[in-house]
């Protein structure tokens, strides 16, 4: 298989990713409580719509509409049977789009967590989490994905489960992590742990990062403390479109286009290969994602001082490891990645 996803990195000096699905499928129409995975049988017109306004604004790499496409995520809406097919049909509608989209265009498989909590604390197992990844995994290769797409993890033994999976699944992965809790994700993995836990993998994925969490500014402060670490592996930067707040009984993300466009040179700037919205993130962010990367040149890495001046205010005081000023590490010999 042709890794469309290293040649692209290869080639490119970075690249823009997607923003948010669900935002944008709660727009098209998704009630709440409803598995948005079943619109990619019911609703494939809304969905490559989704995936075409992500391409259309100037993303390189579009996410599928698959991340509660595990068994047991599909399981809460009477779908665990469904796995392949829903996981096929997602990535075979974002091969149409991507192959008429007049340029490069990498599809990118998303797997979500399980939703389950792993032994010793919780009660899944490694073998089983395993094989959700691979079912999900297989229906994903099938479908004509480039590459898979792990997001918002929080315990590393998933993150370990899914590696296995897709090396099963014979496919190229990256995988980013959700830093949630005061610079940590929610089972206590710091920017460090993260970096340690993906250079000692058998299957280590192309690039690495992370995704949601609480904003912008706390997303770019867990980036530099990848960046501390001297990492070559690309680095993956995917976050909110600001604060969710609720206005209206509806969840509403206060970042501006404006605000992302910054948030996007920034985190190129602090590291980040491959960068991208979470949740929030529409089209027109996307836009101005693009323009500012374009046409903005580089810089040295932001101090922590210059994120929040730009971006808001971090949601905790620390960044959960100790040291609220990562200092990038010099890096000799640095390949092109």
């Amino acid at each position: 298989m042709t890794n469309s996803l290293q040649s692209m990195l290869n080639s490119h000096d970075v690249l823009l990713a997607d923003g948010a699905t669900g935002t944008n499928l709660f727009n098209m129409g998704l009630m709440s409580g409803e598995a948005p995975e079943l619109w990619n049988v019911d609703e494939p017109r809304k969905i490559i719509a989704l995936y075409k306004g992500a391409v259309d604004a100037g993303s390189d790499l579009f996410l599928t509409n698959t991340f509660g496409g595990t068994s047991a995520r599909l399981k809460l809406h009477n779908a665990q049977n469904r796995v392949r097919e829903l996981s096929r049909v997602g990535a075979e509608l974002g091969r149409e789009v991507a192959d008429t989209a007049g340029r490069p265009v990498i599809v990118a498989g998303s797997v979500g967590p399980t939703g389950e909590i792993m032994e010793p604390v919780g009660t899944l197992s490694h073998a089983l989490a395993v094989e959700m990844f691979h079912e999900q995994a297989d229906g994903l290769k099938e479908g004509g994905a480039d590459v898979l797409w792990l997001e918002t993890i929080s315990a590393p033994e998933e993150y370990r489960a899914a590696a296995e999976a897709f090396a099963l699944a014979g496919m190229p992965w990256c995988g980013t992590m959700s830093f949630d809790t005061a610079g940590r994700t929610m089972m206590g993995m710091t920017s460090a742990d993260m970096v340690a836990m993906v250079d000692g993998l058998e299957n280590a994925p192309l690039g690495f990062g992370a995704n949601c969490g609480t904003g912008a500014s706390d997303l770019l402060r867990t980036v530099l403390g990848f960046a501390s670490q001297g990492t070559e592996r690309p680095v993956i930067a995917k976050g909110n479109a600001g604060i969710p707040k609720y206005v209206d009984g509806h969840i509403h993300y206060d970042g501006t286009p404006e605000l992302m466009g910054d948030y996007a040179v920034m985190a190129r700037d602090c590291g980040a290969k491959i960068i991208g919205g979470c949740c929030g993130t529409m089209p027109d962010h996307l836009r101005h994602m693009r323009d500012a990367l374009d046409t903005r040149p580089r810089g040295d890495a932001p101090t922590l001082d210059q994120i929040t001046a730009a971006l808001g205010a971090f949601s905790s005081a620390g960044d959960g490891t100790g040291d609220d000023t990562p200092k990038p590490r010099v890096r000799r010999g640095r390949r092109r990645a």
